[in-house]
């Protein structure tokens, strides 16, 4: 009946955002990565990922749509139920899907139904300091929430592509401050994608919670990629911070098992997987 408290009693206890917190005081790299389904979030959970994102990503590599705008939050509650029920040890987040939270009462009401009929433990969304009215809001409500900063794919249609972000001083520090100010309206944890490594630094810096990049350097506190793309299953071309780790092995969960090592040893990212 007591889940929490039987679980207290594993040999790894389930992650929350106290354990991730512990992790960045501590040093230790956090693992994350993507999951869609019950079988492939219980290797990635064997495999020892710290995090795992329900993202909208799924629209992309689940659904063959070109970007992840068509995703809507049926969809991620729907994946994130079923990966919900592969984990136990990892902590689970899902994304507010594009134009899903508009207004502070949409995104707590979406929010509460990726918490409560998705089993998510956190909710991510896009934006910058035009986000802060938003988690403030939902914090005021006890939803976790996790901010995306840098490249936003959700608005991949007004920036004109899929492009790197912060590469200008002043778009770096504005970056830097969006950072601060979404963690003081009460953000748990910041996402950083497709950044120059010096970016992914500043921030980490500046910032008492957890910072998680894909794409942002090597200096942040932990690194995510896309499930399909580290398993090369992805179809098509990938982005460059993405790296192989099927290459070598013979199963999905050894290679995941390589991605979760080299996270925590540092050996990823590489440098030919960062942005200058």
């Amino acid at each position: 009946m007591y889940t929490q408290l039987e679980q207290r009693g594993m040999a790894e206890p389930p992650v929350n955002i106290s354990t991730l917190r512990q992790m960045k005081e501590d040093g230790e790299p956090i693992a994350c990565l993507t999951a869609y389904d019950a079988s492939y979030a219980a290797l990635v959970d064997t495999a020892g990922v710290d995090l795992v994102l329900v993202g909208d990503s799924l629209g992309m590599v689940i659904q063959g749509h070109d970007t992840t705008v068509p995703v809507q939050v049926d969809d991620i509650v729907y994946h994130a139920r079923a990966v919900a029920r592969g984990l136990r040890r990892a902590f689970l987040v899902a994304d507010m899907p594009f134009m899903s939270y508009r207004s502070p009462e949409q995104a707590l009401d979406n929010a509460v139904r990726l918490m409560q009929e998705g089993g998510a433990m956190m909710i991510k969304l896009e934006g910058g300091e035009d986000q802060v009215e938003i988690v403030e809001h939902l914090t005021r409500h006890d939803v976790p929430v996790c901010a995306h900063l840098g490249l936003k794919p959700q608005s991949v249609h007004k920036i004109g592509g899929f492009r790197v972000q912060g590469r200008e001083p002043d778009q770096a520090r504005a970056m830097v401050d969006s950072a601060r100010r979404l963690q003081d309206a009460g953000a748990d944890i910041v996402l950083l994608e497709c950044v120059p490594n010096e970016v992914g630094l500043a921030t980490t810096k500046a910032l008492e919670v957890p910072v998680i990049g894909i794409g942002a350097g090597p200096h942040v506190d932990g690194q995510i990629l896309v499930l399909y793309d580290i398993l090369n299953i992805t179809s098509g071309r990938t982005p460059r911070f993405v790296k192989n780790f099927q290459q070598g092995h013979d199963s999905p969960l050894a290679a995941i098992e390589s991605y979760v090592q080299a996270v925590k040893d540092s050996s990823y990212p590489a440098p030919e997987h960062c942005f200058s």
